[in-house]
């Protein structure tokens, strides 16, 4: 579905490494907003054709073609890095050597590495803020791309005191524009934030489908009965055992860690099984039913209303950073984001939120780390962004 907005916030972009992500981004992007110019950058040729002749870049090439050196110069206003870590260290390297002072950000599952390599490689570290997309599939490359990928999933950024404002308000709006919903992370908690949703849970899937390879037969029946919720649970079990081992090891410490407390967990249902306690089973099972019954069964929230945040911005860095982490820890969607500059040192941020999250608990906690706020209803009809 393309955005109201006749524009992208970005009029020019380029995605280095046409994967998954990658490429699914770019056909986003150009479905969204056929007038934005993409350049793609891929070591592979076939998949650079391929993105061209889908029409999810105008053009793309690899990263020793002039012709990258030259957009990167030239028109670009953002770079989205969609590369495995191992090689992030390059591309920074090359967008610093050719002295790139356009918005960088990137779609890499863990941080701490991408953090470091952007703190000594960039020229203009502030330009770049951080991105993950909770999203993906089990067909790995440009083969399993589609411009709806993102639709209705969270798409995290992580920007910290030092993020220029703009930058942030123009890349929510972006990621807004292809229909993913934007979540605010303090950059120090995401890998283990990423660990526990995301990298645990395909552990375990992987662990779930050894367990029943262990019991099948020579002719495979219990793999036979493996449908309905068994199928689902372990779907993401399917994905590139090379991309998983890399992310594995990079968020090794907090991967760890989850796994150790998954275990504790799974260890908890055979102590009460064999204690005979079906108190504390049944408590188990209650606790974790109630939770999950608590997530919305919808991802894409109610715009029928809509309250505006009004948040004035006195020479205070971190700002934009500090209000949008307190709107997402208490539940709150962000459906868009703006600066209104009054004077050279003085602006407001003004947020719109979907009807989620704790609206007084968001009122509590922005008052108690010193903003002024107001609130106001706001109407769908009177709120551009929304279709």
């Amino acid at each position: 579905m393309a955005n109201s907005a006749d524009t992208s916030a970005f009029s020019s972009i380029c995605v280095i490494g046409l994967g998954l992500i990658g490429a699914s981004f770019a056909g986003a992007v150009k479905r969204a907003y056929p007038a934005a110019q993409v350049l793609g950058v891929d070591t592979d040729q076939a998949t650079c054709e391929a993105a061209v002749a889908r029409g999810w870049s105008d053009t793309a090439c690899g990263p020793d073609d002039s012709a990258f050196e030259a957009f990167v110069k030239g028109p670009c206003e953002l770079v989205v890095v969609a590369t495995p870590v191992a090689a992030v260290d390059d591309y920074f390297r090359k967008l610093g050597e050719w002295g790139y002072e356009g918005v960088i950000t990137d779609v890499v599952s863990t941080k701490a590495h991408i953090l470091d390599a952007a703190a000594e490689l960039l020229p203009h570290p502030q330009n770049y803020v951080p991105g993950h997309p909770m999203a993906g599939s089990e067909q790995s490359g440009i083969a399993g791309a589609r411009p709806d990928l993102f639709e209705g999933s969270n798409w995290i950024l992580c920007p910290d005191e030092a993020t220029v404002p703009e930058h942030f308000q123009k890349l929510h709006e972006l990621v807004t524009g292809i229909d993913a919903r934007v979540v605010s992370l303090r950059r120090e908690d995401h890998d283990a934030a990423v660990a526990i949703v995301s990298h645990v849970p395909h552990m375990v899937a992987s662990a779930l489908v050894q367990l029943a390879c262990r019991h099948a037969d020579d002719s495979q029946a219990i793999m036979r009965l493996a449908a309905g919720g068994f199928k689902d649970t372990t779907r993401i079990a399917a994905g590139s055992p090379k991309l998983w081992c890399g992310i594995a090891f990079d968020n090794a410490q907090a991967l760890v860690e989850g796994l150790a407390e998954m275990t504790g967990i799974i260890g908890s249902f055979a102590t009460a099984l064999e204690k005979g306690d079906r108190a504390a089973f049944t408590e188990l099972l209650a606790s974790a039913a109630e939770a999950r019954r608590a997530l919305p069964a919808a991802w894409i929230p109610s715009t029928e209303k809509l309250l505006e945040v009004r948040v004035p911005m006195v020479n205070r860095a971190g700002v934009v950073a500090e209000v949008t982490t307190i709107a997402s820890s208490v539940g709150c969607n962000i459906q868009s984001i703006d600066i209104d500059h009054i004077s050279e040192g003085n602006a407001v941020l003004s947020l719109v939120l979907t009807d989620e999250g704790d609206i007084g608990q968001l009122s509590a906690q922005l008052i108690n780390a010193g903003f002024s706020v107001s609130f106001s209803p706001l109407s769908a009809k009177e709120h551009t962004h929304v279709d």
